[in-house]
């Protein structure tokens, strides 16, 4: 929730610039993808003139989407704690998010380092970017684990009462007994 927030910071947003710009899915969301070059900047670095090329470009309306998608995954993951479908939701996906991240690897010139005289440029050597992108192996396993632990109590809640009614989508409640009676049955 932490890096979703950052979404709505512009240097959070200026620097995810590259990747989406980069993207083959994703660069129809900035509107001039091909100009982001000229308009880069270090983190912490303000330059006006970038920062309104940005902004039309739509970088920060894109950011903030994205920031508020990455809130949503990491609430529904969190409100597993008390709602096991939710968390299910949230756990798949905290899954196929890091699959999006990962093609960056691919579609990303930034993600490598840079032929710039030194002999280790280009594939395997990452970049600063490319090494931020990588982490997600770990978002990848983490929603991994989540979507079996959730899976996992979901079929044991429904091993468990096959037939019951469900009071919410989270919490089975056993039918009734013919000898049990709800308090709305009372005379």
């Amino acid at each position: 929730m932490w890096i979703g927030a950052l979404k709505f910071v512009p240097y959070e947003a200026d620097s995810i610039t590259p990747f989406v710009a980069n993207s083959p899915v994703m660069s129809f969301f900035y509107k001039h993808p091909e100009g982001y070059k000229a308009h880069l900047t270090r983190e912490g670095e303000l330059k006006p003139a970038d920062r309104a090329w940005e902004t039309a470009n739509d970088t920060y309306a894109f950011a903030y989407g994205l920031g508020t998608v990455e809130m949503i995954i990491g609430f529904l993951v969190l409100a597993g704690l008390v709602s096991v479908r939710l968390g299910l939701a949230g756990a798949v996906l905290a899954l196929l998010t890091p699959f999006v991240t990962l093609s960056f690897l691919v579609t990303t010139p930034e993600a490598w380092v840079a032929a710039l005289g030194d002999a280790q440029h280009g594939f395997p050597y990452l970049s600063g970017g490319g090494r931020l992108v990588l982490k997600d192996t770990v978002i990848l396993a983490g929603g991994w684990l989540l979507v079996v632990d959730g899976a996992r109590a979901i079929l044991a809640q429904m091993a468990r009462h096959p037939g019951a009614e469900r009071a919410d989508r989270n919490r089975s409640v056993a039918p009734l007994q013919a000898s049990e009676t709800r308090v709305g049955d009372l005379p």
